[in-house]
Formats: C-alpha cells, structure tokens, sequence
C-alpha cells in the first residue's frame, strides 16, 4: 500500500507522448516524450583511468532518470560499464594474488617489478556485469525506483521469436513501472573487429552500444533517444580544430557536410556510429540527441534539460525550419554588422532617418498589427493592465519614437572611430585611443514593442550588429517593426546586422552562445533581469535588476514640490523601473499639514501605503507592515519610513536601495550636496521625480536600458554606453629594444590635442 501511495504522490504529470512513426520536429516538442531510452557511453561510465566507474557521474544520472520515471515517463538505460567494473574487481585479485605468492618466495623488495597482464574483455564483463546491476540498483532504490537487468545480444534482434520475446519482457517491465536497464553480454560476445579500438596499454574493449540503443528505441516505439558520449554533440568538423562548431540541429541531408574524427578513449563506437545509429532511429520514428554526459559540474543535469527542450547537445530532425537558426542569424548579423561599422557616420545616420521616417509613414501597418496583438492578449487574459500599457502603441507614441530616432542620428554623427586620446609615443610613434563598437548584441525585452526602433536605431549608430528576441505578446507588432529596420538598413547594404531571433528560442539557449555574443542588455522585469544573469555563462550583462527607488523628504522640504515630485515619482507610471518605490520622510515632518497632505495624496492616486519599522512605532492604528525594504512593488503601491536625518536616509538607501535612483526634495543647498556626494546610485536627483531617470528626457535619443553596474555605463544607457575602444598605434619600424638601456630612442609620452587630424605627421 505504501509503495502504490509514493508512486501516485510522484507520478503528477502525465506525458503524452506522440502517435509513433513520426519524430518531434522541434526541440521545444521533447517536453511531451513519454517513453525515453537513455544510452550511457564507455567514457560516460568509466573512470579517466579506464578502471571502474565514474560514480558522480552515474549518481547524477541515476538521479535525473528516476526523476523523469517519476513524472509519468517510461524510462530506460542501455549501459556500458561491465568490462570496466570487471577489469577492476580482477586487477585487485591479481595485485592480491601476486602480492601474496611474491611475499612468499621472493621477498618484498620484489614487489615493485609486478607486471599485470592484459585483461580478456569477456572475462571482464563477466566478473563486472553483476556488480554494475547491484551498483544501479542500489542508487535507484534511493529514489524508490524499482530496476530490472535486461542481457542482450544481436541474435536476440536476429530471431524473431526471441526479438518478441524481449518485447514482451520489456514492456511488461514498464507497465510495472521498473526501469529496465539494458546491457549488451559482452561475457558471450564475439571479440571486437581487429584495430577497432585505440592503441594503447589496457586500452578496454566494450561492444559498441549505440547500433543497440537505436534497434532498442525503434523496437520500443521509443518517443526519445538520449545518447550520452564524451563530447558536447556532433561538430561539422573533429572537435578541437580550428573550424569545429557544434552542430545544434542536425539533418539526415547534412551527412556529407561532416568530417569525422578519432573515437573516444574507450569503447569502439565512435561519432560516426552515433550518427549512423542515430539516423536509422530517426528513420523509425524515434527523436534522437547526442549529448556530453561526461561533465556534470559543466553541462548540469543534462537529460532533464533535454527533456525539457532546452539547447543541448546535437538534436537530429526530419524537418528543417522555415527559417535560418540562431547561431546563422548570429553570424550574418555579425558579419553585416563589420559592414555596418565601417560605413560613414552620414550613412548610419541616413539609416537612422530612414528608419524614423517609416514609423510614421507606415503607422496603420504598425499600428494593425499591434492591434491583433492586444486583442490576442486581451482574449488570452493572462497579461496585467500594466503589461498591457506597455504593449500598446498609438500615433503619439510612433511620433515620439520617431523624435527620438532623430536625435539619435544627429549623435552617430560623432561616436565610431571618435578619437579619445592621442599620445606621442616617441619620435614618429603616436598612439590613439577611439570608440569602436562593442560588437554583438543580444537585447531580450518583454512585451514592450516600441524598444525594438529605439534599440534598433541605438545599434545602427554604434556600428554593432544586434540580435533581437522580443516577448510572444508582441510577435505581430515586432515582425512589422523588424521588417521597416531591415528596409532602412537595405539602402546601404547592411540589411542583417539587426535579426529578429524566434519566439520559439528560448532565453536560456541564446545566453548559451558566449562565442558569438559579447552583451546582453535585458529589457523587462526585474525576474527576467535575474534570470538572465543566472543564465548568461561567460557573457556580460548590461542592466539592473531592481529598481527600488527613493525619495527622500527632507525637513526643509518644499509643500508643492514635494507634492508635485513624490506624485510624479510613484503614480505617473508604477512599472516604471525608475518610479519611486519607497517614501522616506523626515520625523520633523511627521504630524505636521505636510504629512498629511502627502497622505491625503497617496489616498485619492489609490496608492497602498506599507509601513515601515519606525512609521509604524509611532503610530497607533498603522497601514499594512512592509514585508521587506527591498521590495519593488511595480504598481499603485509603496513604502513609507521615517528617519531622523539626511545622513540617515543615505544610509537606508546604501543599506535597502538597488543603486538605480534615488531622490531628495530640499530647500537647503548644502543638504542637497552632501546628499548628491554621499550617494553611491547611478541617477542621483535633487528636487526632481525619479521619473527622470530615462535616455529621451536625458537628450540620448533612447536608451537600451538603465544600468547600476560599477563599470562600463551606468544609468541610461545610450549610444555611449554601446562602445568600448581600441588603441591604434603608428610607427615607423620601431621596436621594444630600441628603448632598452643599449638602445637608441627614448620615451616622450607627450599628450596631443585630439583635434588634430587623423593623419599623423611624419617628420621627413
């Protein structure tokens, strides 16, 4: 009775699988694979050493099937690992043997010169096979998972009753809810064709699984093959050179394409057989990925993300999509985007005009396809109204955008190739410091469709190609904004430095792409913000995770600033990161006409008021307490707390703030600049609303965002914030010794005046 009651507290999630004889066509469709084979490698078993098994690796495994079983998934494993397991059982029975007779007739200073013959693979398999199975078991049994060892070879695929049988067996199996765990009986095999495996001392001889695990997934009706190896999936080319890139989505076509290299350090399968097997599953109807199992500190729980779609390994398909993939789009906008730096700034800035003039020109194609998309979220009722705010455009808003575009043409008039700093090195050796684009960017925004024009527009005036993924909510209104950039930049050839990546990519998998990206700027929520920098391995993130802002209200405070700015500040958008999140008010305020004017405020905009620890103390009938200071609350609501000075609300701020913006409202001069000084936020304001704190009302044009980073760009980040430099050195035959002690030149390392033209004057 207790075992039916766990697996039904388990067993929640149903798969449901696919009609067999027709693989999943899209990686995002392996979320429905109800009965899955997993094939586990010799190098994913088996020690670096080739002497046992690689038990972190198997435990990490183990764990991540009986997790799949347990959500309602048919589970199973064909496995390598018994002629390592054996070979380490009889290497220990020997050393022991020969220890004991050398001890007895030689002495032990004989010890050190015993030699240990090469071990027979089927002697191996055969003292390994039962301490594997008792191995799985026992880690299965952890997770109340039941397992059954299932020994095979080809005769049993060669003969019909016995293929039948083995069916049965296995489905059985299933239905009982038991992992089978499948092994070829390398105990009985015969030997493995002559130089099938690598050269080396004790180099393991294990039959190749892989022909095993395909027959197995097609006999099985199998919704997923899982093969494990000791590489991260199939290359174009052998893994380690020069041009080698992982092949994400691999098709029966492409087999021409691929250069294959050496085999692993054990087993004799190698790529080319994965592939081969591969592709006779695929044929069956059987989905196939290739995947690392080797690391699992690196590739973290690699079925799982399989299983969950995720980009891993190489996934093999029927059905090439309509479209080119992310990594090709990331290549052609990087390409393009070299074009694009290279143009003169008059060109970028044509662009730039071009692009604003078709925001108005083409507002009812932008703006019926904005429509389809609020009525599809309207229907769906699943987006805030604040979200819904955000995704709506209007004339006004196309106007606006279009200003902005502009003021952003003029800026790229002055930005790629601007010279920073001139130096003379030496005689006839100048050195200079200039602005050139950062390179590749990756900007993922939610359901905000007017940032695609704005960023777009960022971009071009930069010299960086950019890659764009917007929110599904925005699909329609992004692909007919997407197509008006493209059209402005085809009037000076660089049409696909700016791609529109799919809605069907998901965020993780791009920030997986560390070789072709060199930024990310999030746009959206303070989640997405945090999920993006967890997610983002080797790639660096532009942008801010909170905005919780303040503003702080001093005792020589103005009434109708203070009114004016803290209404502003909260109510004039709440899911604004830069709208005013927490209310500090001076005590000498408290019980005063100004408090309650600021209430009295609060209450008629419908603002819910949290109290803080000390707002709370002195009062007997308080608002709701604030559950944390560091809450970012993106509607009709804030936070109110008193302190006793100025020093102290910066303090508070350093303490609970998110270093985005934050606000005073004085009258007292030297109180407004110690609090400017002392602040450590990116946007510091004194007597003004928090609201500020905006690209277009600080003159950028547009923003890509705002950043409280401590280095590169901080706050709105513009056009600046979207180059780093390079230095540029020119001489005339000098090297490093002509300045050594035997030398016959000198350092000067004067400063010139970047006004000076490019061209280096060279004495005669």
């Amino acid at each position: 009775l207790s075992l039916s009651l766990s697996l039904s507290c388990h067993r929640l999630f149903f798969p449901q699988g696919r009609a067999h004889g027709s693989s999943f066509a899209h990686r995002g469709e392996l979320r429905r694979a109800k009965r899955i084979v997993v094939k586990l490698g010799s190098a994913v078993v088996t020690r670096g050493d080739e002497c046992g098994l690689a038990l972190g690796r198997l435990a990490s495994i183990v764990e991540q099937v009986a997790m799949l079983q347990n959500q309602g998934r048919e589970m199973m494993i064909v496995t390598s690992g018994a002629v390592a397991f054996g070979k380490q059982r009889l290497r220990h029975e020997i050393l022991l043997s020969q220890s004991v007779r050398q001890a007895l007739h030689s002495g032990h200073n004989q010890l050190k010169d015993m030699s240990m013959p090469v071990l027979e693979a089927r002697a191996c398999a055969a003292a390994g096979q039962s301490g594997l199975m008792a191995l799985y078991e026992a880690m299965f049994t952890q997770y109340s998972t039941c397992t059954a060892q299932v020994l095979v070879t080809n005769l049993d695929f060669h003969d019909d009753q016995k293929r039948q049988n083995l069916n049965s067996t296995l489905q059985e199996l299933l239905r009982m809810n038991i992992v089978p765990i499948i092994n070829t009986n390398d105990a009985v095999v015969p030997p493995p064709e002559p130089n099938s495996d690598l050269l080396g001392v004790n180099v393991i001889s294990i039959k190749d699984n892989d022909s095993l695990a395909a027959r197995l997934a097609v006999e099985m009706k199998a919704d997923l093959l899982i093969a494990l190896s000791d590489v991260e999936g199939l290359y174009n080319s052998p893994p380690g050179t020069d041009d080698a890139k992982l092949i994400d989505i691999f098709y029966p076509g492409d087999q021409q394409s691929i250069t294959y290299g050496t085999k692993s350090r054990v087993g004799i399968g190698g790529m080319e057989a994965k592939v081969k097997a591969a592709l006779w599953a695929l044929q069956g109807g059987t989905s196939v990925v290739i995947a690392n199992g080797t690391h699992p500190k690196v590739t973290g729980h690699v079925i799982t993300d399989i299983v969950e779609g995720k980009k891993v390994g190489t996934f093999f398909s029927e059905i090439k999509p309509a479209g080119p993939t992310v990594e090709h789009q990331t290549e052609m906008a990087r390409n393009s985007g070299r074009t694009l730096a290279s143009l003169h700034p008059d060109q970028r800035s044509e662009i730039i005009c071009h692009l604003a003039e078709l925001l108005t020109e083409r507002k009812e194609e932008i703006l019926a396809a904005n429509k389809m998309d609020i009525d599809l979220a309207v229907n769906a009722g699943h987006l805030p109204p604040a979200m819904l705010k955000r995704l709506s455009l209007s004339p006004a808003k196309l106007n606006n955008l279009a200003i902005g575009l502009r003021q952003i043409a003029v800026a790229a008039q002055d930005s790629v190739g601007r010279v920073l700093r001139r130096t003379r090195v030496a005689h006839n050796l100048e050195l200079e410091q200039i602005a050139v684009p950062i390179g590749v960017l990756l900007v993922i925004f939610e359901a905000r469709p007017d940032c695609l024009p704005q960023v777009s527009a960022l971009a071009i005036a930069s010299g960086n190609a950019l890659l764009l993924k917007g929110g599904k909510e925005a699909a329609n209104t992004n692909r007919v904004l997407h197509q008006l950039t493209q059209e402005a930049l085809s009037m000076h050839g660089v049409r696909e430095a700016v791609q529109l990546v799919s809605t069907r990519e998901e965020v993780e998998d791009l920030c997986r792409l560390d070789k072709m990206i060199d930024l990310i700027i999030p746009r959206g929520s303070s989640q997405l913000v945090r999920n993006i920098q967890r997610a983002a391995k080797g790639i660096p993130v532009l942008g801010h995770s909170e905005g919780i802002c303040h503003v702080y209200v001093d005792a020589e405070a103005s009434v109708d600033k203070v009114i004016k700015i803290v209404r502003d500040s909260k109510c004039d958008y709440p899911a604004a990161c830069n709208a005013m999140e927490t209310l500090l008010i001076h005590r000498d305020i408290l019980r005063t006409p100004l408090f309650d004017q600021i209430i009295d405020m609060l209450r008629a905009e419908r603002v819910k008021i949290h109290a803080g620890p000390q707002f709370a103390s002195f009062l007997t009938f308080s608002p709701s307490a604030v559950k944390s200071m560091r809450t970012e609350y993106g509607d009709l609501e804030c936070c109110i707390e008193v302190v006793d000075s100025m020093q102290e609300a910066v303090d508070h701020i350093h303490k609970y703030g998110s270093s985005h913006t934050d606000v005073i409202i004085t009258e007292n001069e030297n109180t407004a600049e110690q609090f400017l000084q002392q602040l450590d936020s990116a946007c510091v304001f004194w007597n003004a609303s928090s609201r500020f704190a905006d690209g277009y009302r600080f003159g950028l044009g547009a923003e890509v965002g705002i950043s409280t980073a401590r280095i590169h760009a901080r706050g709105p980040v513009g056009l600046e914030g979207l180059l780093t430099t390079k230095w540029v050195l020119r001489g005339a035959g000098h090297t490093a010794a002509d300045f050594s002690e035997q030398g016959t030149m000198k350092y000067l390392h004067e400063n010139l005046p970047v006004e000076q033209p490019l061209a280096v004057q060279r004495d005669s």
